[in-house]
């Protein structure tokens, strides 16, 4: 029994090492703006996983005193000054309430605490915010609905993938596979969803949400709604790829030995197809962070005064705010670099998996 869990444990410690091996191997081959989106995804992720952690204070309260709060800069402090804090900023105070513009108040410092209140840094009870990234029309923390907001926009992509791609799959496998009539009505039903215009059915549908769902329901409505719409494209190339597998003589062999239609597509059909489709669902994600972008600026998704990269531009559609406030457009900024990243990546994977470079 010990030998038998020794050479288990020794198996899996193989093969952990052997992933290891791999992941340094792919970052090895992959060019400096891949490693550099990879670097940018994982940074995304830690601040959504992290977000009541990382974010300075509370996403929703508001700063009545300092609406529309330029940046603030950090300051390092002289080693003499260590023991009051490590960094430092200077208050801003209303210089003109009217246009609402700030000056920083260098009569006085304000120290930021690290590992502070359950919070990676932020400012002491009582003492003024720090905007890093400014505040928004209502005085919140840029910065801190920025960090809230990547639970939405970063996992919205990954959730959606995994709903459209895991039914496109296996609804296009089934199809390219059995053939005949069910082929023929999967196929025209995805035809006609492709001939809608996908973001004029978005919006009809968003719009029948019903106005007092909650945050959490109005998140997974829309995830629903995009995985929706946009599985129909993957069946159809998933039909053809699984139609042509469906003659190779590994398959003909395991019908031939009894094998059930079930485990055939499981086990041969499916398989033979992942690679293309863990690229095309890399490439899809950015789609749905724009999507659900869209969305919440125009009002139609996440909802006020809960935090969504997109609805954080709401504030930038006034062309006077966005020339006298310019850092409200730092969520699009998120936006692209996430964007950005999962193009890349699924670029790199698209030339990793195909099969002329796997020959080399």
């Amino acid at each position: 029994m010990s030998t038998a869990r020794q050479v288990s444990v020794g198996a899996t410690g193989a093969g952990g090492t052997q992933l290891v091996q791999a992941i340094a191997r792919e970052w090895r081959l992959a060019s400096n703006p891949v490693r550099f989106s990879v670097a940018c995804l994982a940074f995304f992720y830690v601040l959504a996983a992290g977000s009541p952690v990382v974010a300075p204070y509370d996403p929703t309260y508001q700063y009545r005193a300092m609406p529309d709060c330029p940046p603030m800069a950090p300051h390092l402090s002289a080693p003499s000054r260590w023991s009051d804090g490590l960094v430092y900023f200077y208050p801003m105070r209303m210089a003109d309430p009217v246009a609402r513009r700030f000056a920083a108040d260098r009569s006085r410092r304000v120290y930021l605490h690290f590992f502070h209140n359950g919070h990676l840094f932020t400012t002491a009870a009582g003492a003024p915010p720090c905007f890093l990234l400014g505040s928004d029309g209502l005085g919140r923390d840029l910065l801190s609905r920025i960090v809230y907001g990547a639970r939405v926009s970063m996992s919205v992509g990954l959730i959606g993938v995994a709903i459209s791609f895991s039914l496109g799959i296996v609804v296009g496998a089934f199809s390219g596979y059995v053939g005949g009539l069910a082929d023929n009505l999967i196929m025209r039903w995805s035809e006609i969803e492709m001939s809608l215009p996908s973001f004029y059915f978005l919006l009809a549908l968003a719009a029948i949400i019903p106005a007092g769902m909650s945050t959490v329901e109005t998140f997974l409505m829309i995830v629903a709604i995009m995985s929706f719409i946009s599985w129909a494209g993957l069946a159809r190339v998933i039909r053809g790829m699984a139609a042509s597998v469906r003659t190779r003589p590994y398959v003909e062999a395991a019908r031939a030995l009894g094998a059930s239609r079930w485990r055939v597509l499981s086990r041969h059909v499916i398989p033979s197809v992942l690679g293309y489709a863990v690229v095309a669902a890399t490439l899809s994600i950015p789609g749905f962070i724009l999507g659900e972008s869209a969305l919440s600026l125009l009002g139609l998704g996440i909802q006020e005064p809960a935090a969504s990269w997109g609805n954080l531009l709401a504030q930038a559609q006034d062309v006077q705010s966005l020339a006298r406030y310019p850092w409200i457009l730092i969520p699009g900024a998120f936006i692209f670099l996430a964007v950005m990243s999962f193009n890349f990546l699924g670029d790199h994977l698209r030339d990793r998996l195909d099969p002329a470079n796997l020959r080399r």
